[in-house]
């Protein structure tokens, strides 16, 4: 494999997101060992920056370090699956209930734009899944950036890593995007409404429907 250009930041970190988001891209499959010296000779660079990068993925639960064995994608159980969503549900519900309650009208146009934009990747004669799992974010994301808590940007951020190691299993289920989708336009609707009470509800109904389809 050739090695990637790296840029100017910090090399563990560009390794990391590297590997990022080969793990994401099931490229590096859940559970299994992660090869150093394969790695940083496909990469060109010493085990060094390699090794902190894979500590980076480590303290966002991606990896999983081993005595005496090294490191292997994590493999999420469902009790693991259940406590993200849980804490998930707590956290993005929170931030929906502030966004209905403070948002501007600008604010929930750019929401209303993302969801169209959600729509789009949905229509039958045109499903594209990446797109819909790429907008799905950038709207969860975009949620939490009007609710302005940084502290709860960075827990949900960190979560939503982990989540991602399963995001295909529970999305591509069968009807699940259709489920998704009328899920997060029913949010929309609250959101529109100003109703803090609804939104919060649609949001941990939409973690709850989320996790029965993921396992």
């Amino acid at each position: 494999m050739p090695a990637p250009a790296l840029s100017h930041r910090a090399l563990y970190e560009e390794v990391a997101e590297l590997l990022r988001q080969r793990i994401f891209n099931r490229e590096l499959e859940p559970g299994s060992w992660i090869d150093e010296l394969k790695i940083a000779d496909a990469y060109g660079i010493s085990r060094t920056p390699l090794r902190e990068a894979l500590k980076v993925l480590a303290a966002e639960g991606l990896v999983t370090m081993k005595v005496r064995r090294g490191a292997y994608v994590t493999e999420v159980s469902e009790q693991d699956l259940a406590e993200v969503y849980h804490l998930l549900s707590l956290l993005e519900s929170d931030a929906a209930g502030v966004v209905a309650h403070n948002a501007t009208d600008a604010q929930l146009e750019s929401l209303k734009e993302l969801h169209d934009e959600l729509e789009a990747a949905a229509l039958p004669a045109q499903l594209d899944r990446e797109r819909f799992f790429e907008v799905n974010e950038r709207f969860h994301m975009r949620v939490l950036e009007i609710a302005n808590n940084r502290w709860r940007n960075q827990m949900v951020s960190d979560l939503r890593k982990v989540m991602k190691l399963n995001r295909h299993n529970s999305l591509l289920k069968s009807g699940r995007i259709d489920e998704s989708l009328q899920e997060h336009r029913a949010l929309m609707a609250a959101l529109l409404a100003k109703d803090a009470t609804l939104a919060t509800t649609r949001v941990q109904e939409h973690f709850r429907n989320g996790l029965a389809a993921a396992n």
